[in-house]
């Protein structure tokens, strides 16, 4: 929140059609690089708000991004049920899940954090360019598109940076004991499994809400992956159901 692209509405819209026990914000809720005090629009603020009301009376988890790194320095720390932190492990069902953000296992990140930025704004660049394009192609009939999923897609080594990411993770979460991955970072939501040379994982992102507009559904012991613009889970199909544990970008 905070940017042009930022697919405010939708997500609220989609907020207020689950009823969670438990929500995860997986890092970069709140693009922190580029506030700005005179952009902040009212959906935005009812996107604050509603996830503040859920705090009253359930556990949200706010984790931190790359782009609200600045949090970092007051982390760990809660107000009632809001809590702040970097990283975070939850026992589901028996089995240990690590949530975690991932950027400080990109070496773009850790290493030139300037040209990361640079790129922030690139990108930022690309969604409002994109958000004209498709309001053009909705005005005729068409479908939307993604410009940078398609870049994304196109480059090799953005689909080699993607699957060394997934292989990063994997390795960690499988040497620190646990079960399953959930992150966020490269806006490539999906659930499924890794396999690694120490053995083999379920890896999950949870995507964004910017492109993808997509989120991790627990419920009745199953893992899905909701896609707001199709209105279906993936996966594992649950409908207007009590989410478990609800898990956003």
């Amino acid at each position: 929140m905070g940017t042009f692209g930022c697919r405010a509405s939708e997500l609220l819209s989609y907020l207020r059609s689950v009823k969670p026990k438990t929500v995860i914000l997986n890092g970069d809720i709140i693009d922190i690089w580029a506030f700005k005090k005179s952009y902040f629009p009212k959906e935005h603020m009812r996107v604050v708000k509603k996830l503040l009301k859920w705090s009253s009376k359930i556990p949200v988890y706010y984790l931190t991004g790359n782009h609200d790194d600045a949090l970092r320095r007051y982390s760990p720390s809660s107000l009632g049920n809001l809590q702040l932190m970097d990283q975070l492990v939850l026992d589901i069902d028996g089995k240990s899940h690590w949530f975690f953000h991932g950027d400080i296992y990109d070496a773009t990140m850790k290493n030139a954090k300037w040209l990361a930025k640079l790129g922030g704004f690139g990108y930022d660049v690309l969604i409002r360019l994109n958000h004209m394009v498709n309001a053009v192609l909705l005005f005729f009939g068409k479908p939307r598109m993604s410009f940078s999923k398609k870049v994304k897609d196109s480059i090799k080594r953005a689909v080699s940076f993607v699957s060394d990411f997934e292989q990063t993770m994997a390795d960690i979460a499988i040497h620190d004991g646990h079960a399953v991955v959930a992150c966020g970072h490269i806006h490539q939501p999906r659930i499924g499994t890794v396999t690694t040379p120490k053995g083999t994982i379920r890896y999950m992102n949870t995507g964004d809400w910017i492109e993808n507009m997509s989120a991790l559904e627990y419920n009745e012991g199953e893992w899905s992956l909701y896609i707001h613009e199709r209105h279906a889970r993936v996966q594992t199909p649950v409908a207007n159901v009590a989410e478990e544990v609800l898990a956003v970008p």
